[in-house]
């Protein structure tokens, strides 16, 4: 593991590269800012073999009728997909109304905009999920949660650039994020998390792909608790190069709701999406990984697999 200083001189080099990359990448039309990525995928890809084989087994247990070919068309699709997100991620700022306009579509405006009070938001790495909370943040008043990193600078990094987008953010291990959601809740914003991950945190086992997968429990937990309603939103990159926001109509909650039960529901609303267009999800992530130290279920044995 790299000490604290090594940690802090990688931050502040990724602060600098970055920070000078996305500079240049906005000067740049978008297309050619999304070719630079799909390249500088094909590029390096071949240097992450672990992930690349990670994300073939995940495909192949995902999609059992899948032949070796159709898997390895998918994961070369992924690596162009996340080369592209990125460029785009970098390219946000850029993203006013007009551009808006010409490159985004939305489905199900109605189901944010009509609301009455604050909703928890949930998503998943599906399409480019920065480009879908700018969106959002263009038409509703947006707060997202983010991991807390061990390197500041990059930890400032990418607050700076949600921040670009309009988007207010809450460290997740920050000793003030509990009161700081529920008055984003209170001040009638959108709580957003992305929860398709096996992250540090109290997890639950639900159905993902016909497995059980730790989940994040929190957010069900918390939308239980303030009784509002769960939405769950999603971007689609679509082949002409524009991008679909998809927001599904919510979730209402009571305080009697089993918050297993949500979560799985959530989940399965994430696994349609990304069955949608599976080269569009990060299938390099450890998904079925398992954590005891984080799972909650273990306990009591209660689990929805």
């Amino acid at each position: 593991m790299a000490s604290p200083r090594t940690r802090a001189l990688r931050g502040k080099a990724v602060y600098v590269v970055v920070s000078a990359v996305a500079f240049v990448v906005r000067l740049l039309p978008l297309p050619v800012a999304r070719g630079m990525g799909a390249m500088f995928a094909a590029i390096g890809a071949p240097f992450f073999r672990r992930d690349l084989r990670r994300a073939r087994a995940q495909l192949g247990t995902a999609y059992p009728e899948w032949s070796p070919r159709e898997i390895d068309d998918t994961v070369r699709a992924v690596c162009r997909h996340i080369g592209i997100t990125f460029m785009e991620f970098l390219w946000l700022r850029n993203v006013d109304a007009r551009v808006l306009a010409r490159t985004t579509t939305y489905e199900g405006t109605e189901h944010i905009t009509r609301r009455t009070s604050g909703m928890i938001a949930i998503s998943g790495h599906c399409g480019n999920w920065e480009w879908a909370a700018h969106a959002i943040a263009a038409i509703a008043p947006l707060t997202t949660m983010q991991r807390q990193r061990n390197e500041e600078d990059i930890n400032r990094l990418i607050t700076k650039l949600r921040g670009e987008s309009n988007v207010s953010v809450i460290d997740r291990g920050a000793a003030s994020a509990g009161r700081e959601m529920i008055r984003a809740l209170r001040d009638g914003r959108l709580l957003a998390f992305l929860i398709d991950q096996n992250i540090r945190a109290e997890s639950v086992k639900v159905p993902f792909f016909g497995r059980p997968a730790l989940t994040p429990i929190g957010p069900a937990k918390l939308a239980i608790r303030a009784g509002v309603p769960v939405v769950c939103i999603f971007d689609e990159r679509t082949a002409d190069g524009k991008h679909v926001i998809r927001i599904h109509p919510p979730i209402v909650t009571s305080k009697d709701d089993d918050p297993i039960a949500l979560t799985a529901r959530i989940t399965a609303v994430i696994e349609e999406e990304i069955r949608r267009r599976p080269e569009q999800w990060v299938w390099f992530h450890d998904r079925w990984r398992e954590r005891r130290e984080w799972d909650v279920t273990a306990p009591t044995g209660r689990s929805l697999s």
